[in-house]
């Protein structure tokens, strides 16, 4: 099978009015810097029948391949099937809405060419509401804080990777999955640069505020051990206390004979209470993400490919 020089990955969900905008305006800019790339678009089971296009621009074009997935297993795994198939030398990773702009794709290879093996766009004004930029910059920072490594909410998914690096990635097979977190997990040389963010093309992000919390929920505890050390911390400062109160409260009963209500009995044995569910519940997070990677499922079933060559299907396992 000849290899590719460039792949370009697009999950879809959403922004179907996006999509031939989106296919002009990269294969416009492809065709000035290679001959040799292909456009994954990914259908991640869109309400909006993006599908339709998508077998459009596949008739219309060879070099387009189309992925509908089963049903929406989410935009990072339908990045995954994706990449599982591509075969660029060098990986660009965008989103359909067009406020990653295509145009900034010979500025990334650039700057990759310096000999970097990945470089992220870093979206120096970000087009999204405030509300969703604070969200994210608090998710970052606590990030930060649980794993000890330095994430910058401006970065996102849309970047240029070597080949090497995508098929290390390929390896992870973890249930809950963040493109620009693994990727900077990974290591390699990378960097970034600023590109301008436009905004997007039609409708609203489906990533609400209850679909953000559950996949920050998700990452946070799937990616750090650091809450539960602090719960273990907690619980040995508070035996401490407990038993410095309990020291101090028996010197005072026998210095001033203190009575001791039943109020404060109530109020400790609630307090405790409560530190215990809270404990379970956070140990419970990490056991059910446990049970939910030792099962080993597949991250993601396809149920059509299009100009999809079928001697492909062997170099990558789903």
């Amino acid at each position: 099978m000849k290899t590719k020089e460039f792949s370009i990955v697009v999950p879809v969900y959403g922004c179907k009015a996006a999509l031939e905008e989106l296919y002009d305006r990269i294969k416009k800019v492809m065709d000035k810097i290679s001959k040799s790339y292909e456009i994954i678009l990914v259908d991640d089971h869109c309400p909006q029948n993006s599908l339709e296009v998508i077998k459009k621009l596949c008739e219309k074009d060879k070099s387009v391949i189309g992925i509908e997935m089963s049903k929406n297993f989410g935009q990072m795994k339908a990045i995954l099937a994706g990449l599982d198939i591509c075969q660029g030398e060098f990986v660009v990773v965008m989103d359909c809405d067009l406020q990653d702009r295509p145009e900034e794709i010979p500025r990334l290879f650039q700057k990759l060419n310096e000999g970097y093996d990945v470089v992220f766009a870093k979206r120096h004004q970000r087009n999204d509401k405030k509300s969703k930029i604070k969200v994210s910059k608090l998710f970052y920072k606590l990030y930060t804080i649980a794993t000890g490594q330095e994430y910058d909410p401006d970065l996102c998914n849309f970047s240029i990777c070597r080949k090497k690096v995508i098929k290390n990635y390929c390896k992870i097979r973890e249930e809950h999955r963040a493109f620009v977190m693994y990727i900077k997990w990974m290591g390699f040389k990378q960097t970034c640069i600023n590109v301008k963010h436009d905004k997007r093309k039609e409708g609203k992000s489906s990533y609400n505020f209850k679909r953000r919390l559950k996949l920050a929920t998700d990452i946070l505890f799937s990616q750090s051990d650091e809450l539960l050390k602090f719960i273990m911390g907690i619980g040995l400062l508070i035996s401490i206390i407990s038993f410095l109160v309990i020291i101090l409260i028996i010197v005072l009963y026998f210095t001033i004979n203190l009575s001791i209500g039943w109020p404060s009995l109530i109020v400790t044995i609630c307090l405790m209470g409560g530190l215990n569910l809270f404990a379970i519940g956070i140990v419970g997070l990490y056991v059910g993400n446990i049970f939910v990677q030792v099962k080993n499922r597949p991250l993601y079933f396809v149920r059509n490919y299009f100009n999809y060559k079928k001697e492909r299907e062997n170099e990558n396992t789903i």
